[in-house]
């Protein structure tokens, strides 16, 4: 699985593209972990520390991250996050 990312206006996000359908249609927001519940994604984001919004749609994954996170390390904890998800088959919303 290659998972593409691009940059936002917004310096504290990054989007994530798993090359598959995240959402079969509209949109999911979770902007802390304590409403995620309802999607064993965006906990599994919630999980990797700095992560602190996740936001899905129909191919794309927008992560959120604290001020003092770095991309460069956060990204790759992300990334393996997404992958081992959509690797196991696990449902992205409940």
């Amino acid at each position: 699985m290659f998972i593409q990312t691009e940059p936002t206006p917004n310096p504290a996000q990054m989007k994530f593209l798993p090359g598959q359908a995240v959402l079969p249609s509209g949109t999911a927001h979770f902007p802390h972990a304590g409403v995620s519940e309802r999607s064993p994604l965006a906990q599994r984001l919630f999980a990797v520390e700095g992560v602190t919004g996740v936001f899905l749609d129909h191919n794309s994954i927008v992560i959120s991250k604290s001020d003092d996170s770095d991309w460069l390390i956060l990204k790759t904890f992300a990334l393996a996050a997404i992958m081992n998800h959509f690797t196991a088959g696990d449902a992205i919303i409940l």
